[in-house]
This record gives C-alpha cells, structure tokens and sequence, in this order.
C-alpha cells in the first residue's frame, strides 16, 4: 500500500501510530541537520522530518531531495514541539518522524513555484497547466466543479429527468455562433459540425416522448472570447414536456438551491424576483441586472422635455429618452472623476454624458444648468429622490443605447463607492423579452433570440402588423449581474412558425431546408415544451467569486484561443489532408497567414 492516509487528515488522535505517505515535495528546510518537509498531496500538507539520530540512512537518502520530487514514506506521528505548531493547517499539531523513505520520482525545478500565495504569469500557467493544478486554490476549485455536477446529476435524476447524451458529430444549421466544423474523410467535401449546443436534439427528445431530459452538454463556439467566454464550455442543458413558464422557475430555482446548500452550505432565498425586460431596462440600464445594490435609473425625459437644452430636445425629437442616475453623495467628486463616468459612457456609444451636481435649495450646478428652469430643477431632485451633495448624471440617446451606457456608469459606482456585498448571492428572472428587434444595417426585423421561440398568446395579434410590440416567452437567470443562463417555451405548432418565420422574411419551405430534420419531426405530434441551459462553468466561477471562468476549467484556452500546453491548434501532415480530401492554398506574408 503506497500510503494509509492522506497528507491532509492526520491529527493529534494518530499520536503514535505507524502511517504511510505519498506525495510531492512543498518545501524542504534544514535545521541544525535534521530536515523538515511539507509533503503534499491533494488533500493537504503534512509535515515530515528526517532525524540522522533515528534513521541515519534514512536521513543521507533525504538530503539530496528538490522540490516536487515524488515521496513515499513510512513513520509514526508525533507532537510538534511546543512553539511550533502550525494552526493554520488541519495538520499542524503534529509531524511524521520518517522510518522508512522511497524516492518515487524525481522532478526539475518547476518554471513557477507550485503555491498560492505567488502566481505565476497566466502564458506560464497554461504551458504548464499540470503543474499549476497542483496549487492548492486550483485544487479545491476542481472539486467544487465535481461537487456541483453531482449536485446536478442528483436534483435533476430525483425530478424524473433522464440523462441523455445528444451528438457531437452533427450537420452545420445556421444558429447564432459560429461552428467549428469537421472534415468528413468518407464523405469527400463534406463537413460535420461540432455543436453550439444541444438545442435541436432535445427538442426531438421531447417529439420522442422523454418528457424531461437533461444534459451536462459539452458545447463548441467559435467566437472570440473573454473572460467568461471559451471556445468549448459546459452547460446545464434541460429540456420538459407540458409545462409553462412557471414550471421551469421552480425547477430551476429547486436546482441551484440545491448546488448552493450542498457545495456551499449555504441557503438561498426562492423565490427568485421577476423582471420585465423593459423593466429591468429602465430600473437598471442592463437586462442582466445586478440587484445586489440600489442607483436605479430614472426616465425624466418628460420633466426635461420642457428644458430650453438642446441636445435633449433634439434626442426626444427623435424618439429617443432621457434617462437620469444619481449618485448619491457624489457631488464632491472631481472633473477627473466624472471624466471617466464620461469615459465608461462613450465605450457603450453614447456621445457624451450630461451631468449636474446637487447644490443647497435643490439647486443644480454646472454648465448644463442655465437650461433648465428653478421650477424644473426641483421637478427633477425630487422625481430623482436627489438632496444636497448628490451628483445627477443624465444620458441621452435611443432607448437602448442611453439605457445600456447609463447602466455600465451605474456598475462602475457601484465598485468605486463599495456598495455591493461581495459575499451576497442575488438571483432574479429576466422576462417578456421581444421577440424581434429591427436591425438597422439589414433594415428588417430579426429574432432577438432565435426563430423557434413561442410569442406570447396576447400578442399573437401584432405579429404581421406591429412585430415590435410581440413578446416572447423567453426567460433568463441572472446572477450577481451575470446571465447565468436562458431559455424559452419553444414553438410547437405549424401555423405559429410560418407566422414568426414570415416577419423576418423566411418561408416555411425555406426554414425546411435547413432544418428540415426538426421541422419534419414536428409533423409527427410535436408536444408543447421549453427548457433552459444554464452555464455551468460560469455558475462554478460565480460560486467561487471568480469573472474568470479558465479557473475553474482544468484545461482552457488562453484568449488567442491557444492552449500553450500542447500547442493546439497544429498543423497536420499533407497525408492527413489528402485524406480529408483538403487542399490549403495559405502563404506567409509579413508574418501572417493570407488565403491565395
């Protein structure tokens, strides 16, 4: 037996008692002779010593060992001496007097030192993902991955859900990202596509009759990526037959109650808050809101239509709105810092950002000041809760547009005058999103989510005269300001599909072709049903306080979409691609790579 316990679970109770160790080496220090390891595995540290006064062999093998050389040893536990326990490690009280030592491997100075205090550049860190790993903080973020997933598996099994695997060897249909695709060596010029997701597949589960299916689904995207993006990721896919609405926020509520108790020990608050989209919009600029803290925005595009400002004029002359925040206590803020609230503004498209700082009486000062009316300004403190020392920033543009660049300020105040609770979990629903959106640069409508979400009934009515006033029942779990995941009642009926499918100018026929597969199935009894997928790999990065969801993937991609580790994506050999049937015609100009 290479060890009977492990470097993490021994205490002062195994006083005495014969053990056995394996592990790697943390540290090595000697003292006047005698030398001290921290030996390591997984589960912890323990202390080792090595005493020529004991075992003097024992002690002349010890004195040539490094750094993350591979250790076996046999010993008996004993007391630290009195002064020099450690209480900050489970296994501080006590050390291992070695009787016995195996050299299992040895090791060459590693790149970067293998512990949480120092971190190594991220570049390094991926080249040497192995060894990274081995750092304690990567350890326990592996195991909570682990124990989330069992948490899922467990919930949803115990809901009657079945686990189904959907391929990943699938035909290329239009989605809204971009496929990686897949050389078909027998089927010369032709591809398969890796999946963006499961989407099409378990719809056909719920034509075949398993009425509730999920998925840990493995998922390929090739968009450029950030922080929370990869270009292959993890998502909690579900799908149900005859439900509602209603039905997926208790499943899913149940779901994430059950991962937080039982990986975190912690109970969150259900039911979770429901927002309109157009609600969240106003109250927050963002329809992913971060509800831990307050600075909600306010529409006074009516107060300040009666202003003698121009430039608000001109935008509600064009149906656009003036949306208005304050920053409580941030009249005493320097121009610098209002600058870059302008800064924040200008990266979101607006043009610029209006403000005003609270003075004495509700009195506003600044340049924009004289524009506006006594009568006005107090109209405008009190529909916007404002009293002396508040600072009053006003964005103006298209609804979308000041709204989105409103709320980015609102996140950065919310950081830079600390008033979100770090160890705060706050969930709420996104809903009634519209089911279009006109696309300024096609000049037509295009679905807002995608064209096989159901409309809601009551706005059945405007789908071939206003679509703009169609929503649809679509729904989004958002949490700590970040989509968690979202979903939709899918549409199940014929009649229905030809109508949505006519407001963005495609035929049945023509959505036939590709995706005929689902389209046919539907003709067979298709029931009513919806489902949700959640990001799981941004779920284990959120409950770990991470933006960063590479920390808590074993092996990702850095942001060129490279893995330094093993220097993928390669190049094959000409055999390979004569196989495939490829020819490349590709030429180093300048150090890039052009297309002949």
């Amino acid at each position: 037996m290479l060890r009977t316990q492990t470097c993490g679970e021994l205490t002062k109770k195994n006083i005495g008692k014969e053990v056995t160790l394996s592990g790697w080496v943390q540290s090595r220090r000697d003292h006047g002779g005698v030398i001290f390891i921290d030996l390591r595995d997984r589960y912890g540290l323990t202390q080792v010593v090595f005493d020529p006064s004991h075992k003097k062999e024992v002690h002349q093998k010890a004195e040539h060992i490094g750094r993350e050389w591979v250790l076996h040893i046999t010993g008996h536990a004993r007391n630290r001496k009195p002064g020099m326990e450690n209480p900050k490690m489970p296994t501080g009280e006590i050390e291992i007097l070695v009787d016995a030592l195996t050299i299992l491997n040895i090791a060459e100075t590693p790149p970067f030192e293998i512990e949480d205090r120092q971190q190594a550049a991220e570049e390094m860190r991926l080249a040497y993902r192995y060894l990274d790993l081995r750092r304690p903080l990567m350890q326990h973020y592996l195991k909570m991955r682990h124990e989330a997933m069992q948490a899922v598996r467990s919930y949803l099994s115990g809901q009657d859900f079945l686990e189904i695997e959907t391929p990943l060897l699938m035909r290329y249909t239009p989605g809204g990202a971009r496929n990686f695709l897949v050389p078909a060596r027998r089927h010369p010029g032709k591809f398969y596509a890796l999946p963006e997701s499961p989407q099409l597949f378990k719809q056909l589960l719920m034509v075949a009759g398993c009425d509730r299916y999920f998925q840990l689904a493995r998922c390929l995207r090739d968009e450029d990526l950030r922080a929370d993006r990869q270009p292959e990721f993890t998502q909690v896919d579900m799908e149900m037959s005859f439900v509602d609405e209603s039905d997926i926020y208790l499943l899913v509520e149940g779901l994430l109650k059950h991962i937080f108790k039982t990986v975190l020990k912690k109970n969150i608050k259900t039911p979770f808050a429901k927002l309109p989209y157009d609600e969240a919009m106003r109250r927050y600029g963002s329809d992913k809101p971060d509800v831990r803290f307050g600075l909600e925005l306010t529409d006074v595009s009516s107060i300040v239509a009666h202003s003698d400002f121009g430039i608000f004029k001109s935008v509600l002359d064009k149906k656009g709105v003036i949306f208005c925040l304050n920053a409580k206590g941030c009249g005493k803020f320097s121009r610098t810092e209002i600058e870059q609230l302008e800064a924040v503004a200008k990266e979101y498209h607006l043009p610029g950002l209006a403000w005003a700082k609270v003075a004495k009486g509700l009195v506003l000062e600044s340049s924009i000041a004289k524009y506006f009316k006594p009568d006005i300004q107090q109209q405008l403190c009190i529909t916007c809760k404002a009293h002396e020392g508040d600072l009053l920033l006003f964005s103006a543009d298209t609804f979308t547009r000041a709204l989105t660049a409103l709320g980015q300020v609102r996140l950065v105040l919310g950081k830079k005058l600390n008033l979100i609770n770090e160890d705060e979990f706050a969930f709420c629903w996104v809903t009634d999103f519209p089911l279009f959106e006109w696309s300024e640069d096609e000049e037509k409508w295009i679905a807002m989510h995608h064209l096989f979400t159901m409309p809601k009934e009551t706005d059945m009515i405007y789908l071939e005269t206003e679509p703009g006033r169609v929503h649809a029942r679509q729904y989004d779990i958002v949490m700590n300001g970040t989509e968690l995941g979202g979903g939709s009642i899918r549409i199940h009926r014929k009649d229905v599909q030809e109508r949505t499918l006519a407001v963005v100018g495609i035929t049945y026929e023509e959505a036939a072709k590709k995706f005929d597969f689902l389209l046919n199935a539907f003709k067979y009894g298709a029931p009513p049903h919806g489902g949700i997928a959640l990001g799981f790999d941004r779920l284990v990065a959120l409950m770990n306080g991470l933006q960063d969801i590479r920390e808590c993937i074993a092996f990702p991609k850095n942001k060129a979409a490279e893995n330094p580790m093993d220097s993928s994506p390669g190049d094959v050999s000409e055999k390979q691609l004569q196989d495939l049937h490829i020819k490349i015609d590709i030429a180093k100009k300048n150090n890039k790579m052009v297309h002949l």
